[in-house]
């Protein structure tokens, strides 16, 4: 007797069917579906008219396991210091590679107040399921706009009907932020006014993304609070608690990560802040050790099969479920089999299918796709690499999703998600909305802003 196997249900159903649908009013003619987003301000500063002409779709039981796995993989990192380093910060600080500067303030915030979770998970969809790429644990992280994507793009009328007719729905980025910000800092929150929010960053930084700050402050009146948008050196200290434009702040809405803090003019000028901080005079969100577990070193400890006994069975499947497998660069290693290998012997007979990451920094910086360098190239990378802050991650080939282009076809893209997450509620498990970044090259090392990616937003249902 012969079987037949059932051709693979697409990752999203709802993302096909409004493919179809969009493909057809196009050839219409009409109003193009980016054009609000096009005429928004507030979009084309961040994005300027990189848009997708259409959203992500989640359905309901894969954004349910996703948040959950997400939320497993946060306690797992949060646990790192106890289950690996005995209880010292310190010893994880510096297995990550931060330098003794970087490790000393990460320790001296984590002595104040609390911190919850709260971060943008990056994934890719292989086509079997999510893989968490990157883990940004911080209050840096961007995408307060990703609710001004989605209701600019319901201003187009084919998905606004298509949205309600499926009952679909949006979690507004920005306000799960804020709403984190009242828990971990309730201490310093008033009782007879909406709170003074001080947005800040590094006065390098600044010069840089000063304006997108600007807007971020701005729109925290939608969320019952006064924001200011400033550096660190625009902050004065009267009776020891900061204050800036005359206004005395209640919490410092951090925007600068300890990789800006190597340079000493802006570690002393965090010092008064932090001496605040710990005189109970202002709240800072987040504190400073939320990088201490959101960085790509933290993922390798939890992959890395030497560390396999400290985690319990449904532990382990979640480890396995969503992470691609992920090792510091070390003279000798484990394989995806778990066996001992020379890791540059390893790294050099698997260039196609490894790329190269630095734990620490961000938005791409410093990463090398071994399917995108020659073979001496990436010798010498991960040559240079070995016994440094870095680690070497398996590729994950993101499945190809159809997207309408516009003008009356299809075509295929390739999705970086980023998906939120904050602190859970009673009735709130922690989503905290997302956004996509598409590209039409399968080989792209990085689907990100930088290389060329266009941006989406994403909507999420019932199945």
């Amino acid at each position: 007797m012969t079987t037949t196997s059932l051709p693979k249900p697409p990752r999203s159903r709802l993302g096909h069917v409004y493919g179809e649908q969009l493909a057809q009013h196009a050839s219409t003619g009409g109003e193009h579906p980016t054009a609000a987003a096009r005429e928004s301000a507030t979009l084309t500063l961040a994005y300027r008219d990189r848009f997708l002409n259409g959203p992500a779709f989640l359905g309901g039981a894969e954004r349910r396991t996703v948040v959950e796995d997400l939320h497993a993989v946060y306690g797992l990192l949060r646990s790192l210091p106890e289950r690996v380093f005995g209880g010292s910060l310190t010893a994880l600080a510096a297995a990550v590679g931060m330098d003794p500067l970087q490790s000393a303030l990460i320790t001296r915030s984590a002595r104040t107040g609390t911190l919850l979770p709260l971060g943008r998970a990056d994934l890719y969809h292989d086509g079997s399921g999510f893989k968490l790429l990157e883990f940004n644990l911080t209050s840096a992280l961007g995408g307060f706009e990703n609710a001004d994507i989605n209701r600019a793009m319901l201003a187009y009328p084919p998905l606004e009907e298509f949205v309600r007719r499926h009952g679909l729905r949006y979690r507004d980025t920005l306000g799960h932020m804020v709403r984190t910000m009242r828990a971990e800092c309730a201490a310093n929150l008033p009782t007879d006014r909406a709170p003074v929010v001080a947005v800040v960053d590094t006065v390098a930084n600044f010069a840089v993304v000063g304006p997108r700050l600007r807007v971020f402050a701005a729109k925290l009146a939608d969320h019952g609070a006064e924001g200011i948008a400033c550096d660190l050196g625009e902050l004065t200290y009267p009776n020891g608690r900061p204050t800036v434009s005359g206004r005395a702040v209640d919490v410092v809405f951090r925007y600068f990560l300890p990789e800006d803090l190597t340079d000493p003019a802006s570690a002393a000028q965090l010092e008064p802040l932090l001496v605040a901080v710990e005189q109970g005079k202002v709240g800072l969100f987040s504190r400073l050790d939320a990088e201490l577990y959101g960085n790509k070193g933290t993922l390798a400890m939890l992959s890395d099969e030497q560390h396999r006994e400290l985690f319990d069975p449904a532990e382990l499947a979640c480890i396995d479920r969503l992470l691609p497998w992920t090792r510091y660069v070390r003279p000798r290693t484990t394989d995806p089999g778990g066996s001992r290998v020379d890791t540059l012997a390893h790294a050099l007979a698997h260039q196609q299918e490894l790329i190269l990451k630095p734990t620490l920094l961000h938005g791409g910086n410093g990463i090398t796709a071994g399917w995108q360098v020659t073979a001496a190239e990436w010798e010498h990378q991960v040559t240079s690499a070995m016994d440094g802050p870095f680690v070497l991650q398996h590729r994950v080939r993101p499945a190809a999703e159809p997207f309408p282009d516009g003008v009356g076809g299809v075509q295929d893209l390739f999705l970086n998600w980023g998906l939120y997450l904050g602190a859970r509620g009673a009735d709130d498990d922690g989503y905290g909305g997302g956004f996509v970044r598409a590209s039409a090259d399968p080989a792209v090392g990085v689907v990100s802003m930088g290389s060329g990616a266009a941006v989406g937003c994403v909507f999420h249902g019932d199945d």
